[in-house]
């Protein structure tokens, strides 16, 4: 026995029009208006596009209400807690994790397509020496495809996987060539012989004059930022990637296009916002003015790193974050780093106040990866090309999902025009 397709109806002056509902497997109902203006000659109107389902996907699924982020099914605090992030790279690009034989061919994949070709060294030196990390980032990844002709067809499965595992491989190099480009030193290649994370702090750290040994705590620090990071849903930069997708560019420009997206200050510029704003405050004594400001509802000032848009309870991603960051700042101190004291006294007098419970207000993963990133020596500059490197692999990963959607359609959203109705032109001299 089939259950009855379940429908809405919208009636419009008299008229009613049967619009099908979808049932996902998770989260609330879809009502399809794919059919709408054809039929009743309206359009939906839907700002920011908060109520609007612009795909199907078995990617990543967000209940903001319950605090519950899932990767193929899987919880983000046990992927984060238990495995790492290529082993979450491999679930999102294919649907499931892998076995123990699988994983290290995977691994060996991607570790073995880090270097990127040596005629794009010469891309960072066409930048100024100031320039934001995220600009360099921007150009270079859009340039891979000057280079990387043979994974450029989206239509060809082969070029599609390798155009993805390109981009996951190099995206690291590209970030710290960028950082060491931004502060004068020379650029560190890849090595093979180090994991994911290792390797990329080492591409950072390092330097031709000494020995650099990466500490495990800040290599596992660093992949849990990763893997908190790899992929959200259909936020603004996924849904950038989608729509420049849509048009058949190829997978470089795509992933540049994502990278521009997450530029932005409301988007991938939280945690460094958090770090601004943790600079504003500037000592510990000052922590209960921002925080009866925050409190003041006559006072638009509010923390930074505290609440989360898509999490109305608390963020799933913060407590394995919280427990990285406290394992960071008891190898490394803060004694010396008035930044970070700041930070954790500001954690401390808002946990005990009873307004950030009751608003459910609680430090997000922003908030505490800033503070890692903070006490590795990263500059803020780098902060949102770090989350533009663990996301690469979220975007590939919709960015596949895409490709391969039979309804595939060039995007193209429909507006409330509400400008001037059609009128005559008038020469310059009579007007």
């Amino acid at each position: 026995m089939t259950d009855t397709p379940k429908t809405a109806t919208l009636t419009i002056d008299g008229q009613s029009y049967e619009l099908p509902i979808h049932s996902p497997t998770a989260g609330p109902d879809v009502i399809d208006i794919r059919k709408l203006y054809a039929q009743a000659g309206v359009f939906t109107y839907d700002p920011g596009f908060t109520s609007t389902a612009a795909c199907d996907s078995t990617i990543t699924f967000i209940d903001g209400d319950k605090g519950e982020l899932l990767h193929r099914g899987y919880p983000i605090d046990q992927l984060a807690g238990q495995s790492h992030y290529l082993e979450v790279c491999y679930a999102l690009l294919y649907g499931d994790l892998p076995d123990a034989e699988t994983l290290e061919k995977f691994e060996k994949l991607v570790t073995n397509h880090t270097m990127i070709h040596e005629q794009m060294h010469n891309f960072f030196r066409g930048f100024r020496r100031d320039a934001h990390p995220m600009a360099t980032m921007v150009g270079v990844v859009g340039a891979m495809s000057a280079f990387y002709h043979d994974s450029t067809d989206i239509n060809d499965e082969h070029q599609r996987e390798v155009a993805s595992i390109r981009l996951i491989a190099k995206m690291p190099t590209i970030a710290a060539m960028a950082y060491k480009y931004s502060i004068g030193q020379p650029f560190v290649y890849p090595r093979n012989d180090l994991d994911y994370a290792s390797n990329f702090l080492n591409m950072c750290f390092s330097v031709p004059a000494e020995d650099y040994k990466v500490d495990p705590v800040l290599a596992k620090a660093m992949d849990r930022i990763f893997t908190l990071h790899a992929d959200h849903e259909q936020n603004a930069s996924t849904s950038t990637v989608r729509l420049a997708s849509s048009s058949g560019a190829n997978p470089f420009a795509c992933i540049a296009a994502g990278i521009a997206c997450l530029w932005g200050p409301a988007h991938g510029g939280a945690n460094q916002a958090c770090l601004e704003m943790l600079k504003e405050i500037g000592s510990v004594d000052r922590i209960p003015e921002f925080i009866a400001r925050a409190k003041d509802k006559n006072d638009s000032y509010r923390l930074m790193g505290f609440g989360h848009r898509v999490y109305k309870n608390f963020d799933p991603r913060a407590t394995v974050m919280k427990e990285s960051a406290d394992e960071v700042l008891e190898l490394l101190g803060v004694e010396d780093n008035p930044l970070l004291q700041v930070a954790m006294e500001l954690e401390k007098q808002a946990l005990a106040d009873p307004y950030f419970a009751e608003k459910k207000l609680f430090p997000n993963v922003d908030f505490y990866s800033g503070i890692i990133l903070e006490a590795m020596g990263f500059p803020t500059s780098m902060f949102t090309p770090i989350f533009a490197m663990a996301r690469t692999v979220g975007w590939i990963s919709q960015w596949k999902e895409q490709l391969d959607d039979p309804q595939l359609k060039i995007g193209r959203p429909r507006q409330l025009y509400k400008g001037e109705t059609a009128r005559d032109y008038v020469a310059p001299d009579k007007r």
